[in-house]
């Protein structure tokens, strides 16, 4: 990877998986960004999402906590999904001072937006890489996730 001036970074950094991770995921969350902007929507929207659609059901914090984002972003994410129509609030039946989110068929259309965005930005980010390649890198960064989380 280049920097921004079009020099390359020194070998010092590019040897250190720390270094390569951040400055990867920098270049990811834009792409990413750019997809999600192109159909309407934002990171938060897609893990919400793809968390209702996989779990079912739940309240915000379990939304937040689940997805890894702040309780104030979600619910401003939530705010602008329901307003959209990709979600439902109600009042959760065991708690009523708590909201319960349900995913809508709109939100599955949308879910399945995003996921084609993902992927897109999945094959941009990772033609470098074969089909076993691909499978293995991911394999080694959900050890590393897994063992920080």
């Amino acid at each position: 990877m280049e920097t921004a001036g079009g020099d390359r970074a020194p070998e010092r950094l590019r040897s250190t998986a720390s270094w390569l991770i951040t400055h990867t995921a920098t270049h990811a969350g834009r792409l990413v960004a750019e997809a999600f902007a192109g159909i309407g929507a934002r990171r938060y929207h897609y893990a919400l999402l793809s968390a209702l659609d996989e779990f079912g059901p739940a309240s915000q914090a379990a939304l937040g906590r689940r997805c890894g984002i702040d309780r104030s972003d979600v619910v401003a994410a939530i705010n602008e999904l329901a307003a959209d129509g990709f979600v439902v609030r109600s009042p959760d039946p065991a708690d009523r001072r708590r909201n319960v989110i349900t995913v809508t068929e709109a939100g599955l259309r949308q879910l399945e937006r995003g996921y084609r965005a993902v992927e897109a930005v999945q094959d941009e980010l990772l033609a470098p890489l074969s089909a076993g390649e691909r499978r293995e890198l991911v394999r080694l960064l959900r050890l590393v996730y897994d063992g920080v989380s």
